[in-house]
C-alpha cells in the first residue's frame, strides 16, 4: 500500500517536468572541447562570448566559432563551481572554471527550456 501511494504521490513530479539535460553531459563536452555534443543543446541563435568576440549566431555559425576557440586553446580540464535552475524551472545555468593550454577561462552558460527540452541560449569564455 506505501509503494502505491509513492508512486501515486511520485508521478505527477515525472510527469510534469521538463526533460532536463544531464549537466555533467555539458561539463564534459566542455573539458574536452566537444563542440559536436555541445551543438545538441543549441537554440537556433546563441549568444556567444569569446574574449572580446561577443555576438548573437546561428547555431552554425556559432559551432564554427566554438570549434575555432577549442583550436586554439586546447581543453586540459573543466572544473563545474556552480550550477542551478530557475525558481520557475524554466532555465538552467552552469558556471566553471575551464583550464587550457595556456590559459584560464570562466565558462557561464544558460539554458532555457524550450517545450520539454533545455536549449542552450548563451555561453560564455571570459579569460581570467
Amino acid at each position: 500500500m506505501k509503494n502505491i501511494l509513492f508512486i501515486l504521490l511520485l508521478a505527477p513530479c515525472i510527469a510534469f517536468a521538463p526533460i532536463g539535460v544531464n549537466m555533467s553531459t555539458i561539463s564534459a563536452a566542455i573539458s574536452k572541447g566537444d563542440v559536436e555534443t555541445l551543438f545538441k543543446y543549441f537554440d537556433s541563435k546563441i549568444e556567444l562570448s569569446i574574449l572580446d568576440d561577443e555576438d548573437i549566431y546561428d547555431k552554425d555559425t556559432a559551432k564554427q566559432k566554438l570549434t575555432k576557440f577549442f583550436g586554439e586553446f586546447t581543453p586540459k580540464a573543466f572544473n563545474q563551481v556552480h550550477q542551478g535552475t530557475s525558481k520557475g524551472q524554466d532555465s538552467q545555468y552552469l558556471i566553471g572554471d575551464l583550464k587550457t593550454s595556456g590559459s584560464t577561462f570562466r565558462v557561464y552558460l544558460y539554458m532555457k527550456t524550450d517545450g520539454d527540452a533545455y536549449l542552450i541560449q548563451e555561453i560564455r569564455f571570459d579569460k581570467e
